[in-house]
């Protein structure tokens, strides 16, 4: 069973287990984001990747050495057509044994999917190099879309984004940060997304109205004023030594 069902009754549909196959080289989004993070040559293990999309343009910008872990089976079929190596599963023990250690250990928008996020970056941490660290991309729950709506009494899921009614965590800088600190950590760089192409974008005025460029450009320098509010998500490395 997909754990996209537990989206049922929040949404009048279960969303589409692909809805998040796009991939996007702006260099304001998480792949490259996260990638910049990466020295290349290292050894980097992508979990709950999906269908590999991030994986790829890590693999390819970083130029490293990677793999993927992913329970869902049509998504690791869709990774393994890009020519990922990815295996079906669930990050365990024994797998972080036979593959690892890895310099470095990504969740991209994962953490958020998991009603104990500690429980597997405490497993993922004994599966890193002497110097390894844990990158996530992770969303902003305090961006100005879920704001606003709160402010209007409303707390609406969806089928993707910052309110993908899959989400069972929510996190703000204070609480990123307070995770990986409290489990050990010490954040060694912490940054934010731009993400045009959330879709509260295309549906909201007068964002709906403007060309994709000028909005690109509007957003990016609001980003910059002021990234708790406008950024749509947390980059966050995560160091055993620093």
């Amino acid at each position: 069973m997909s754990s996209d069902n537990i989206a049922q009754g929040f949404l009048e549909n279960i969303p589409n287990s692909l809805r998040y196959e796009f991939k996007s080289m702006d260099p304001d989004d998480a792949a490259m984001k996260i990638s910049r993070l990466i020295n290349k040559g290292t050894k980097v293990l992508d979990v709950g990747c999906g269908t590999g999309v991030v994986t790829e343009i890590i693999q390819n910008v970083a130029e490293v050495n990677i793999i993927g872990i992913e329970p869902d089976e049509l998504r690791v079929i869709k990774a393994k057509e890009k020519g990922m190596d990815i295996y079906q599963g669930f990050l365990n023990e024994d797998f972080l044994k036979e593959h690892g250690p890895f310099d470095y250990i990504i969740f991209a928008d994962v953490l958020e999917h998991l009603s104990n996020p500690s429980e597997l970056i405490i497993m993922a941490k004994h599966g890193l190099s002497a110097d390894g660290s844990i990158i996530a991309s992770i969303p902003n729950v305090a961006h100005w879309f879920p704001r606003t709506d709160l402010l209007r009494g409303r707390f609406d899921y969806h089928s993707c984004g910052i309110m993908d009614a899959t989400h069972l965590r929510w996190f703000t800088r204070k609480t990123v940060k307070q995770l990986f600190e409290r489990l050990g950590f010490t954040i060694t760089s912490l940054d934010y997304t731009v993400n045009i192409a959330h879709p509260g974008y295309n549906s909201r005025i007068p964002w709906k109205w403007m060309p994709l460029s000028l909005r690109r450009k509007f957003v990016g320098f609001l980003v910059r004023l002021w990234p708790t509010l406008f950024g749509c998500q947390f980059i966050v490395r995560a160091s055993l030594k620093w």
